[in-house]
C-alpha cells in the first residue's frame, strides 16, 4: 500500500483527492495546522510560521502532494495579503524539503501544485506551454518562486512534477458558486470585454491527474488545463444555457471590476490561452474536454 502525505489536504481539491486516493486502496496523511480525528485518515500538525512539522508525518512516506496555499481569491490583495499568499507558497514547500531531506528516506516523488498564473496576465496571441517564461506581474512572481523550491526536490533525485492548474470547476465552491447566484436572478453578464480566457479543469481530472502522477513515471512542469480555449463570455453563456437561464444584461464594465477588486482584478479581467499537449503526450486522457459537458456533469438545475 503506497503512503500519501497531503498539505492543503482540507481545502477543496485536497478533499476531493483524499476521497478518490482512499478509494483506490492508498494509505492517506494529512498535514493540518488543525489536526483532526478520522478513522481512514492520519493527521499531523504543522506550523509554517514556525517552521515546525511533526516528524511522525513521514514515516514510510512515498509521495508528497503538495496543495497548500493561501486562496487568492478570496480577499482583497492588500500588501499584508500579498504576503500571505506568497509565504504561505514557498515557506511552506522549502519547510517541507527541509523536513523530507532529513526525515523521509523512503520519498520517492514529490507533486507540487502551480498555477497558470506563472504566465503572467498579460494580454496576447502567444498560446502558453511550459516551455515560455514567467511573465513579470504578482502571481508569474509567486508561482516562479515557488516551482523553484519544489525543484529542490528534484536536485536531490526525487521525482518531481509540477501542476500549473487553471481554474478548478467544482460543485462544491469555486467560480461556479460564485457566478451562480446572478445567473439564477437572470443578471448573467460577462465581465469586462468577455474576450479573456478562462483556462479551466473539472476536479476530477485535477484529482485523477495527481494519482497519474503519483502511479506514471513522468517527471517536470505540465500545464493542468482542459483543451478548449473558452472566453469569458462562453463560459458565461454555457453556465446560463446549462442552468436554462437567460444571457441578455450588459456587460460588466472594466472599472467597476478594478473598484471592487483592486489589483486582484488582473486575474478577472485578463486571461490567456494554455496549451495541454505535454500532459496529453504521456497518454493521460482527460473525462472532461469541452465545458459545456464540465458544466453538465456538475451542475443540478
Amino acid at each position: 500500500m503506497q503512503k500519501v502525505l497531503i498539505t492543503g489536504g482540507t481545502g477543496m481539491v485536497g478533499k476531493r483527492l483524499t476521497k478518490l486516493l482512499i478509494r483506490q486502496g492508498y494509505s492517506v496523511s494529512i498535514l493540518s495546522r488543525k489536526p483532526l480525528i478520522d478513522d481512514q485518515i492520519k493527521y499531523f500538525k504543522w506550523n509554517i510560521n514556525k517552521a515546525t512539522i511533526d516528524i511522525e508525518a513521514f514515516k514510510g512516506i512515498d509521495t508528497i502532494i503538495h496543495l497548500a496555499g493561501a486562496n487568492i481569491g478570496k480577499k482583497k490583495w492588500t500588501d499584508k495579503r500579498k504576503k500571505e499568499i506568497y509565504n504561505s507558497r514557498i515557506d511552506s514547500t522549502k519547510l517541507l524539503f527541509d523536513y523530507a531531506i532529513k526525515h523521509c528516506k523512503t520519498l520517492k516523488t514529490f507533486i507540487s501544485a502551480s498555477g497558470i498564473g506563472f504566465y503572467g496576465t498579460k494580454k496576447t496571441d502567444i498560446i502558453f506551454d511550459e516551455s515560455n517564461k514567467a511573465g513579470n506581474d504578482f502571481l508569474s512572481y509567486v508561482c516562479k518562486n515557488w516551482e523553484q523550491q519544489a525543484m529542490l526536490f528534484k536536485h536531490n533525485n526525487i521525482r518531481t512534477v509540477i501542476l500549473r492548474t487553471g481554474v478548478v470547476l467544482t460543485d462544491e465552491g469555486g467560480i461556479i458558486a460564485k457566478m451562480m447566484l446572478p445567473v439564477k436572478l437572470g443578471l448573467n453578464a460577462p465581465i469586462g470585454n468577455g474576450k479573456q480566457f478562462i483556462p479551466w479543469i473539472h476536479i476530477e481530472d485535477l484529482c485523477r491527474l495527481y494519482i497519474f502522477s503519483i502511479e506514471n513515471e513522468i517527471n517536470g512542469i505540465y500545464n493542468a488545463v482542459a483543451s478548449e480555449h473558452s472566453t469569458n463570455i462562453e463560459f458565461s453563456k454555457a453556465l446560463s444555457k446549462t442552468m436554462e437561464k437567460p444571457f441578455f444584461m450588459p456587460k460588466t464594465p472594466e472599472f467597476i471590476i478594478k473598484l471592487i477588486f483592486g489589483e486582484m482584478s488582473e486575474i478577472i479581467l485578463k486571461g490567456n490561452k494554455i496549451n495541454n499537449s505535454k500532459i496529453k503526450e504521456t497518454k493521460f486522457k482527460f473525462k472532461f474536454e469541452k465545458l459545456s459537458e464540465a458544466l453538465g456533469d456538475l451542475l443540478i438545475v
